[in-house]
Formats: structure tokens, C-alpha cells, sequence
């Protein structure tokens, strides 16, 4: 078995397409609108830089690894740092070191993996936690779950939903919702969150944008884009924008306006967002890894993905050894503080393509960690 080719996704045939669903739809780790054909493809006609590695077995397809090749003969996920959900989808295990060397890579940087295969459980250094919406049944009674987990957390939303209509009016969801102003405005509220907290704005590049507007303006098809907002006599306060694939939702905006902080207007989106589901034909809304305190209350399905470098066999791999052991060694009693450093240069490099960009997001990065050392000091 060998990779027939490496090619950009645009030239993918419809027979490797087809069988890329029919793998990914054949195990349910894979069931994410990040890990099929679609997605790539989505990637691909915003990036040129964009990659899929095939292998095939008796002429037939048998595992895809969609990436971008970054310097030294590393793989990075396709549509990096939006790819929350990255694999090497497969019908059955593939030897990685092989594997890789064969599709001409030195390495596979991965932060998270989906692996039911257990392709790379050697190269995995660390695990993360996903937050997963999964209605078994229907939505009343998955609220009714959460409301016996927490029922104080829920008599305060009861009480800020009655403060909400007596000071600022109806509040109302809106799913979908195809307004084009509301959905700047999600991105402007997002953009302002990033810079405040000071995250890499993954929104700046013209790429991310993009690819964004294409989804948004996608409605028809079992791949497309999906907006939720939560509004008050009509005026968007929150919302969600991500992509959907059938039943199963991957947001990846989430956004509230700062003058509605107050009515934490982001818990009660996600209960009204929960309750619409059935509706709007879902049955997954998967979080996502990160910003755990927000997540955790509404999510009672957790998934584990890894974090870690898998390396090719032989030459191949040798380069990538060498700047993987410095990362280690740099890493060298730093604890957590070594990782958080590495996945934010990682994601400048991932998002940024050109020099003026990652040259920007750096010093933005020094400017952002000077500003919170000031404000530790001053508090």
C-alpha cells in the first residue's frame, strides 16, 4: 500500500470524494463537519496551500490526511487553528511512521486528534477535553438532565430571563438566521474579544474571512455554514456561526455584545439554542475543546482528543526529530506554560500566511503578555 498522490483538494475525483464519506461515515468518531471531503474542499478554495494525502490499497482509497506542508516537512491540520477536529480518516489502522514517510512528510503536528484507529496513540503527549450536546432523546428532556446537575445555576437563569423582558424586551432566538448584518456583527463582537483578552485574531487573514462568507453564504446541502443569534426586540445580543454537516453542528464563533454582560445573554442563547435543535434537524452540537467554565454546565457527553507530534519513518522524519526535541527541551520544566507558548506560535503560523502577518501576530503576542504582566503588577 503506498499514497497514489498528494493533491490539492480541488483535484480530488468524485470516486475519492465518495469514498471519503463513505469512511467517515462508517465510524462515529469521525461523524464532524471537519473531518470529511467537504470541509477540505471548503479550505481548499480559500487556500492554495492546502494538501490531501491518499492511500490506497488495491486501487481503492483507503485513508485521507487533509493538511498544509509548512517548513522542514511538517503537516499542520487543513484549516488550522478552525480545524478544532483533525484525522487521518481511515477505514482500518495505517503504520503512521510509514504512513507519513510514504506522503512525503516528515511529521504530523496535531493538537486535535481524532484517532479511534489508534494510528498515532504512541505520538500523543497530552489529552484535551471536547464539550459535545448529544440528544438521545429530545431537547426538553436533555434541558430537564441539566436542570437536576445544577438546579441553582438554572433558578438563575429563570431570574435573569424575567430581568431581561422587564428592562430590555422579548427575547427571542433566531435559527436559523441569514442576516447578513447580524452576522458582521457576531465577527466585529469576536474580533473585539480577541484583541481584549489578547488571543490571536485568527479573523484578521483573508482566508479565515472567507471562508467564513462562502459557508454563510451556503443554505442548501447537508455541508454548510449555520447561524444562531439570541435577540432582544429584534436586536441581535448573541450568537453562535459555524458549520454544519447533516445532524451535526460545529460552531465556531461564539460572541455576545459587552453591553449585555450583565444578563450573562450567552447561557440563556445556549439553553434556547438547545431547546430549537430538533427543529433545525440536529442532533449533535459539539462545542469543542476550550473555555471549559462555558462549556462543562450544557455538555454531558465529553470526547478526549490528543495533543502531540508523530513523526515519520527514517530520513523523512530526521528534521522533524531535531526541532521537536528542541521543543522539548526549550519546554524543559516550564510545565503547561511551555504548551500554551507553543499552540499560540503555532497558530500564528497557522492562520498568518504571509511574513507581514506573522511578523504582526508576534509582536501583537509580545505586546499582549506585556500588557497582562503590567496589570498583574499594578493588581
Amino acid at each position: 500500500m503506498s499514497p497514489s498522490q498528494t493533491l490539492h483538494p480541488a483535484n480530488l475525483c468524485s470516486d475519492d470524494i465518495a469514498a471519503w464519506r463513505t469512511i467517515a461515515a462508517a465510524e462515529p468518531a469521525f461523524a464532524s463537519p471537519l473531518l470529511g471531503p467537504d470541509f477540505a474542499l471548503a479550505v481548499g478554495a480559500v487556500r492554495p496551500d492546502a494538501r490531501v494525502a491518499v492511500w490506497r490499497r488495491d486501487g481503492q482509497a483507503v485513508g485521507f490526511l487533509p493538511h498544509h506542508l509548512k517548513t522542514g516537512g511538517l503537516a499542520r491540520p487543513i484549516g488550522a487553528p478552525l480545524s478544532d477536529y483533525h484525522a487521518l480518516v481511515s477505514r482500518a489502522p495505517l503504520a503512521p511512521g510509514e504512513a507519513l514517510a510514504e506522503a512525503g512528510l516528515g511529521a504530523l503536528r496535531f493538537t486535535g486528534l481524532v484517532d479511534p484507529h489508534d494510528v498515532f496513540a504512541s505520538a500523543v503527549r497530552a489529552r484535551r477535553v471536547a464539550y459535545v450536546i448529544d440528544l438521545e432523546s429530545d431537547a426538553e428532556a436533555y434541558l430537564e438532565d441539566l436542570r437536576a446537575q445544577s438546579p441553582k445555576r438554572f433558578k438563575n437563569y429563570r431570574r435573569l430571563q424575567s430581568k431581561i423582558a422587564r428592562e430590555l424586551g422579548e427575547l427571542t432566538l433566531s435559527a436559523p438566521d441569514q442576516d447578513r448584518a447580524a452576522f458582521d456583527q457576531l465577527i466585529a463582537w469576536k474580533r473585539e474579544q480577541l484583541q481584549r483578552t489578547g488571543a490571536h485574531d485568527f479573523l484578521a487573514p483573508d482566508w479565515t474571512r472567507a471562508l467564513m462568507m462562502n459557508l454563510f453564504a451556503t443554505t442548501e446541502g447537508d455541508f454548510r455554514g449555520l447561524m444562531l443569534t439570541l435577540r432582544v426586540d429584534g436586536r441581535v445580543v448573541a450568537g453562535h456561526f459555524g458549520v454544519r454537516l447533516g445532524d451535526v453542528y460545529h460552531p465556531w464563533i461564539a460572541a455576545t455584545d459587552p453591553e449585555a454582560g450583565a444578563y450573562s445573554v450567552g447561557q440563556l442563547f445556549l439553553l434556547q439554542a438547545i431547546a430549537a435543535m430538533p427543529e433545525l434537524g440536529l442532533r449533535t452540537y459539539d462545542l469543542g475543546p476550550g473555555h471549559d467554565h462555558y462549556k462543562a454546565p450544557y455538555a454531558l457527553t465529553q470526547r478526549e482528543i490528543g495533543e502531540g507530534t508523530a513523526l515519520a519513518a527514517g530520513a523523512a522524519g530526521w528534521r522533524s526529530r531535531l526541532g521537536e526535541g528542541a521543543w522539548r527541551l526549550a519546554g524543559a520544566g516550564c510545565g503547561p506554560i511551555a504548551g500554551r507558548v507553543r499552540r499560540r506560535f503555532e497558530t500564528i503560523s497557522d492562520v498568518e500566511v504571509t511574513l507581514s502577518g506573522r511578523v504582526r501576530g508576534l509582536a501583537n503576542a509580545v505586546a499582549s503578555k506585556a500588557r497582562r504582566s503590567s496589570a498583574e503588577i499594578e493588581g
